[in-house]
């Protein structure tokens, strides 16, 4: 058995759509900003299963510099990073991550982020959210950060 630990971070722009989770949330002013969609939930848990796998991180799996993961959809990185683990000798057990700040209104949607991100993972996926009381960026609203935690184990 083996442990990682992921965290993303995005600032949030107006007119950027705003996917948390694998889920969108149409109804946001504003999205997070960056290479990909910038789902810092997806992202965290896809750093947490590579540190887990001992396969490095989000950065050195999926860089900016490579314009396959321009605009790419946090699903896509999960596949991708499911796929790399498994290659690498190790079965997801479970993950846990924690969306961090203001926006969107998440509760009502947990169960089916829940789901959908165990359903992309192959193993259950725990989702959980919280704000800051309006201390930094996230307090602010002017991003969002996402920790997981991901547990894997030896298939060979």
């Amino acid at each position: 058995m083996r442990t990682g630990t992921g965290l993303d971070v995005h600032a949030l722009a107006p007119g950027r759509p705003m996917r948390i989770a694998c889920l969108d949330f149409a109804d946001e002013p504003a999205g997070p900003v960056g290479h990909s969609d910038g789902d810092v939930v997806a992202h965290a848990v896809c750093d947490a299963l590579l540190a887990a796998a001992g396969l490095g991180d989000l950065g050195s799996n999926y860089g900016t510099s490579d314009p396959r993961w321009a605009g790419a959809p946090g699903r896509e990185f999960l596949a991708e990073t499911v796929r790399r683990v498994r290659a690498a000798g190790f079965e997801v057990v479970n993950v846990s991550v924690q969306l961090v700040g203001n926006r969107p209104r998440f509760a009502a949607r947990r169960d089916e982020a829940e789901a959908l991100m165990s359903r992309l993972v192959g193993a259950p996926v725990s989702v959980s959210a919280t704000t800051t009381d309006g201390l930094g960026l996230t307090g602010r609203g002017e991003g969002l950060a996402a920790l997981a935690s991901a547990l894997v184990q030896a298939s060979r």
